[in-house]
């Protein structure tokens, strides 16, 4: 997606619609610092001596690190500047791979449906994501509904 100062309104989504992001390196830093702010320092996250005894072999990145950087990724592709209104629902929110330092990600959002709502300048979009490793591999995936602005009439 080019660079935009405005995203996608509700009429812009069609199902079967693919939106890919841009990538991002998941570094050792990002996930210290979400244990900082989650105050989730499970030793998975942030002991490598324990995590050496682990099928990991060395801390991996939170589930829910994981889901922030994505939800930035969307909005640097442009996608949601000044046309998401909110996040409704999550559904089958899978983690499927670790994600572990130095591992680089990008989203693919394949839209479901696309439902107006009941005011007239909403609609809601319906989306499957899939988290992507640089590899091919998808490490999490869920279902998630977003409410979108309309075109102004």
């Amino acid at each position: 997606m080019t660079d935009r100062t405005t995203g996608m309104y509700w009429e812009d989504f069609s199902v079967g619609m693919i939106i890919t992001t841009p990538a991002r390196t998941i570094t050792s830093t990002d996930i210290v610092n979400f244990a900082c702010l989650s105050g989730d320092f499970n030793e998975v996250h942030t002991n490598w001596e324990y995590c050496k005894n682990t099928p990991f072999g060395e801390p991996i990145a939170h589930g829910p690190l994981v889901y922030a950087v994505m939800g930035g990724l969307q909005y640097a592709s442009g996608v949601n500047r000044n046309t998401l209104l909110a996040l409704l629902q999550v559904d089958k929110w899978r983690m499927l791979e670790p994600v572990k330092h130095g591992d680089t990600l990008h989203a693919e959002a394949t839209v479901l449906e696309t439902k107006p709502s009941k005011k007239t300048d909403r609609g809601v979009v319906k989306l499957h994501r899939k988290f992507v490793r640089q590899d091919g591999v998808v490490v999490q995936e869920m279902e998630v509904s977003i409410l979108y602005r309309r075109k102004p009439q």
